[in-house]
């Protein structure tokens, strides 16, 4: 849900804005979080009813070019609200823009370009809103969004990869479905009357089809129904804290996924620890960081209880250990990194070296995953085909 509030710094400058949360305390919350002081909390119900149901999600290549065009205009001696302006101007995805509108009103305001950020978690990641606060203390901020163009366009690169993974083996599927119904809803009727007039008793088989072949044609609602239900229903418990860990965890278990799950999320981990390291942001902060990045809620956890390791003063390889599901790799290069003092380099490298991994695993994958899906297709249609012919079969044997 959105909300609009009306808040005052602890300057004294008087802020307005809108944010998307689940409740009004969420909202003071986050606001009291970045040191402001609530005055007004409404939920905005002239957006919810309006397009903004319907809004662009802002992707990884979408914040990429942002940085990007953001820091050549920092480098070329624009001012930040200037730059702003400009992108918000040109700017096609409708959300983003809209965000960064929001971020220029408030920096004129009086606030810092990362507290303006932070108000807008659904756009700007916590780590891009971090690395910002990061470039303002350092003087350092087009550099910064330098760093954080590359970094997302190698996070663009990755889920592009996983994506692209996917597609075929999702359309196979959608095609056997349609093929299937196309046959018991279409052409099986066809074959009924024959059946029916040569007196002979029907397979099992061949009356089960028919039998499912009259439902789907005189219930095709409750059949219509039914799908919409199940697929509504799984994307809802996929949408739930326990529904997505309970995903996150079989991605996890899974053979040949599990595999490709784990490379994609060490190297999420190594490349952003690397960045956030780099930049000068604490050890503890990176790690918060890191694991709302990784995309995997089980894994954000196990990395979260290693934060309190390295809080009672476990080395920062030891607790990657004690996580159990990166690499061995993984702990090895960090305890060289550490003994060498060049943690973000190593890290880097890592990252680097997984990339690579991620894209002959997927390769691998979909490999697999295809002869599995063309099997199945064959097995189910070829059923059809051969109940639809084994009345013909014994007719042709009596005669």
């Amino acid at each position: 849900m959105k909300y609009k509030y009306v808040a005052v710094t602890d300057t004294g400058f008087k802020v307005t804005g809108s944010v998307e949360a689940n409740s009004e305390t969420d909202v003071v919350n986050m606001l009291r979080g970045n040191q402001y002081f609530p005055i007004s909390v409404e939920r905005d119900i002239s957006a919810e009813a309006g397009i903004e149901l319907f809004a662009p999600k802002v992707t990884k290549k979408d914040l990429a070019v942002f940085c990007k065009q953001f820091h050549t205009m920092l480098d070329a001696g624009l001012s930040i609200v200037r730059c702003l302006d400009v992108l918000a101007a040109q700017t096609e995805n409708k959300t983003l823009k809209k965000a960064i509108s929001l971020v220029a009103d408030n920096v004129q305001k009086g606030m810092t370009l990362s507290e303006a950020m932070a108000l807008q978690p659904k756009v700007f990641p916590k780590i891009l809103v971090n690395m910002v606060e990061a470039g303002e203390v350092s003087g350092d901020l087009d550099g910064i969004l330098e760093k954080m163009a590359v970094h997302f366009e190698k996070e663009n690169k990755i889920e592009s990869k996983v994506k692209s993974s996917t597609v075929y083996p999702i359309a196979l599927l959608v095609v056997t479905i349609c093929v299937v119904v196309f046959m018991i809803v279409f052409v099986l009727p066809t074959f009924i009357s024959m059946f029916e007039g040569s007196g002979t008793e029907l397979p099992g088989a061949t009356q089960l089809l028919i039998n499912l072949s009259n439902s789907m044609r005189s219930k095709w609602y409750v059949y219509l129904g039914v799908v919409t239900a199940v697929v509504l229903g799984v994307k809802a418990f996929t949408s739930s804290e326990r529904g997505r860990r309970t995903f996150d965890f079989i991605k996890l278990k899974l053979p040949v996924i599990s595999t490709t799950t784990v490379k994609v999320v060490t190297s999420r981990f190594t490349r952003t620890l690397s960045t956030l390291i780099s930049s000068g942001i604490p050890l503890l902060r990176s790690m918060e960081v890191v694991s709302k990045v990784v995309d995997n809620s089980v894994v954000e956890q196990r990395i979260k209880d290693s934060i309190e390791d390295i809080r009672r003063g476990i080395p920062l390889s030891r607790a990657v250990k004690e996580v159990g599901l990166f690499p061995p790799m993984v702990d090895s290069m960090i305890r060289i990194g550490e003994e060498s003092g060049a943690l973000d380099d190593i890290l880097l490298k890592t990252a680097d070296f997984y990339d690579e991994e991620v894209e002959v695993a997927l390769t691998r994958m979909t490999t697999l995953i295809e002869p599995i899906m063309i099997v199945f297709m064959a097995l189910i249609i070829g059923f059809i085909v051969i109940a639809m012919y084994m009345p013909m079969f014994e007719v042709i044997t009596t005669i």
